[in-house]
């Protein structure tokens, strides 16, 4: 089984949440999460966000049973593009969006199989173990300063322009979204997030909280949007994690989930 919990803050400083997410289970088992990060001014960032939210749960809502991986992850690819559509087309025919985008990251799960895509800087982490990685990759300026070992990770962490993205939904009429399938075992955890987490809270932080297996999992979720509005919270603010859990070895263990 997969347990889920999202939070979502405008932060201390801005006066509009552009964040927008989403998380739940769908018909025939699955569960989708979704998280967006809209950027433009005057509401239009989070119309982008919200968009780009309701078209990928439109689009996977009555997903048909029996799908293999490669299956409903060229479905999630198919949503998020046309994601990607309807946003550019709102912001060709409403001169109040011009220029209009977001990031997005989405997890699609069958149990302990799933894939995720992304576009942008908004991140998935895979917790296992009292150890976490980021399998996404920024697609952002800063990132790519880093690859070319144009700058270090110290400089990258508080760089000024960290957060210039170079691939976004609906800023272009064609985008590609990156593609990762992911496989959860017992205990594990996925951290979606936007930057304004994972600007502002680190891995050690991410690890300590997650490991607290003995507290709910949307207290630990309350926990990691607290180390960022501690850290200033400069930002809005989004977290969603999916935790699995074997039902088998669950109920063979007398654990009551």
């Amino acid at each position: 089984m997969i347990k889920t919990a999202y939070v979502s803050d405008v932060g201390r400083v801005r006066s509009v949440n552009e964040d927008s997410s989403w998380v739940a289970g769908l018909e025939q088992g699955y569960t989708l999460a979704i998280v967006a990060d809209g950027m433009g001014g005057h509401r239009a960032g989070d119309t982008a966000s919200r968009l780009t939210v309701e078209t990928i749960v439109q689009d996977l809502r009555s997903l048909p049973a029996g799908l293999s991986p490669q299956e409903f992850g060229d479905e999630l690819q198919r949503a998020i593009l046309h994601a990607n559509e309807i946003v550019f087309r709102e912001a060709k025919e409403h001169v109040e969006y011009y220029n209009m985008g977001t990031t997005v990251v989405a997890v699609l799960l069958q149990e302990r199989i799933g894939v995720i895509g992304h576009i942008g800087d908004s991140r998935v982490y895979q917790f296992r173990k009292s150890d976490i990685a980021q399998i996404t990759e920024d697609h952002s300026l800063v990132n790519e300063l880093l690859k070319s070992n144009q700058i270090s990770e110290q400089e990258a962490n508080v760089h000024p322009h960290r957060n210039i993205v170079t691939r976004a939904l609906g800023t272009d009429e064609q985008v590609a979204a990156d593609m990762y399938p992911v496989t959860l075992d017992e205990g594990d955890i996925l951290l979606l997030c936007s930057d304004g987490l994972s600007n502002y809270v680190t891995p050690e932080q991410m690890i300590h909280t997650l490991e607290a297996s003995e507290l709910p999992l949307d207290h630990r979720a309350n926990q990691l949007l607290q180390f960022a509005l501690d850290a200033g919270g400069d930002d809005n603010i989004t977290v969603a994690l999916l935790e699995y859990h074997d039902e088998s070895e669950s109920s063979a263990k007398g654990w009551n989930l």
